[in-house]
């Protein structure tokens, strides 16, 4: 017959415990109707307990608990006898040395040392049991254990004693000058080790200086950009409209040709050729042709604008803006620099490709290593094209008065230099820009005539 779970019988059998942590905070609360009276339920919360610290983890924790509190044991009592003694036995040791009397002073000396030791001993044994592992005792106690095997070494096995032979042999006497001489080295290594020292010293200055010049260059170029990126937004919210149009009017004119003119003179080559570039892509450099009633830019049919070299009127007119600029190994493919006044500058190395240059003032220009390809001097053929008069008009059919001015010009190793426009710049160059062009230029005549 099955026995009931609320039987009271002393007979019932023994419930099997349970661990403490899988027990729910409600696995106690109807112990009255499970028939658990409460001497039973404490039984039973006893054993799961014991259970529980019996667990390997708990094991480790009451090991270290015990070894903790058994350190903490062997700490010696201080009784105040012992502390009443200790002064005492100092009392004792000033008298003596009051009456400069040898047997009191001893005898205060050894009972203070005795009980102050009894006292410090176990704290100082257990603070170094603290402070240092096992690991460090063990090194300190052969490291002391090292060096007296090796005074040992050198008292018993003789050595000490050959040592002192040679030692009482040498003529100290004499060997003081050598030990001046030894000094004297010692100051000059010394003398060595400062100059040392501040070479070091120098090239980390140098190092930092050298660092903080690089920065102040990074520093440099985001503020530039930063400042052509205004100067972008600022001109094109001047010229176009809202709906995106050219809408520049001669005040607008004048403002955009101010603006220029300014960070022109305040930006590096780099700068310059970047806003070169985007002006001239933006159609803001070529001579546009105009409405000669509202002074508007005429659209060409094809989605841009149509341009008018003879009679047009460019939104920003570059005039000396360039005069002397330094341009040198900057890109400049595609730029309408036609009429700009580029006397004395340097364009060493530059990216020219496709470049229009017609009526371009190159008076001693530097284009040494320059890329030509497709570069335009003039319109018209080569043979009848001449630069540019203060007096005379531009014929762009014939190419009279169109081309840019090169007398004097360096052409020193330029690239992909075309044939029409070597046979220009031979015949109009003069004989100091003849001399540059590569291939040479014989069989052209010399139309400048100096």
């Amino acid at each position: 017959m099955p026995i009931e779970s609320n039987s009271n019988s002393s007979q019932s059998p023994k419930r099997e415990s349970v661990p403490e942590d899988i027990l729910q905070p409600d696995d106690f609360e109807d112990a009255g109707e499970n028939g658990l009276v409460p001497d039973e339920l404490a039984t039973q919360q006893a054993l799961s307990a014991i259970s529980a610290l019996q667990s390997p983890r708990h094991t480790a924790a009451l090991q270290q608990a015990r070894s903790s509190f058994q350190g903490r044991n062997q700490a010696v009592t201080v009784k105040p006898r012992a502390l009443l003694l200790i002064l005492v036995a100092i009392a004792i040791i000033f008298i003596g040395i009051a009456i400069n009397n040898w047997l009191i002073g001893i005898s205060g000396t050894l009972v203070a040392l005795l009980i102050s030791s009894a006292v410090l001993l176990p704290e100082l044994i257990n603070a170094i049991q603290q402070w240092f592992s096992v690991q460090e005792r063990s090194l300190f106690v052969a490291f002391f254990g090292f060096v007296a095997s090796l005074i040992g070494f050198v008292k018993f096995s003789g050595l000490g004693d050959r040592i002192l032979t040679i030692g009482r042999r040498i003529n100290w006497e004499a060997s003081g000058t050598l030990a001046e001489w030894f000094g004297a080295l010692g100051q000059i290594l010394i003398a060595i080790i400062a100059v040392y020292v501040a070479w070091r010293q120098y090239v980390i200055s140098k190092d930092l200086t050298i660092q903080q010049n690089l920065l102040t260059v990074q520093q440099n170029i985001i503020t530039q950009q930063q400042t052509i990126d205004s100067y972008f937004q600022g001109v094109s919210d001047l010229v176009l409209d809202e709906e995106g149009l050219l809408e520049d009017w001669p005040q607008e004119r004048m403002i955009a040709e101010g603006r220029t003119a300014a960070i022109l003179s305040s930006v590096d080559g780099s700068g310059k050729a970047k806003i070169l570039r985007f002006l001239s892509r933006s159609k803001l450099l070529t001579p546009l042709k105009r409405d000669r009633h509202l002074g508007r830019a005429i659209l060409d049919g094809n989605g841009g604008y149509a341009e008018d070299r003879k009679a047009g009127l460019r939104v920003i007119d570059l005039g000396v803006m360039l005069a002397g600029a330094d341009l040198s190994g900057t890109d400049l493919r595609w730029t309408d620099l036609s009429e700009a006044n580029l006397v004395r500058a340097d364009l060493t190395g530059c990216d020219l490709v496709k470049a229009n240059l017609s009526r371009t003032i190159l008076y001693e220009v530097k284009l040494e290593g320059a890329d030509l390809n497709g570069i335009r001097l003039f319109y018209g053929s080569a043979e009848t094209a001449s630069p540019r008069s203060r007096t005379e008009p531009p014929n762009y059919e014939t190419g009279e008065h169109t081309g840019a001015v090169v007398e004097n010009v360096d052409f020193s190793d330029v690239r992909r230099m075309s044939e029409v426009a070597r046979y220009y710049c031979c015949a109009w160059g003069g004989e100091q820009t003849r001399g540059t062009i590569p291939g040479g230029c014989e069989g052209i005549p010399n139309k400048l005539g100096r």
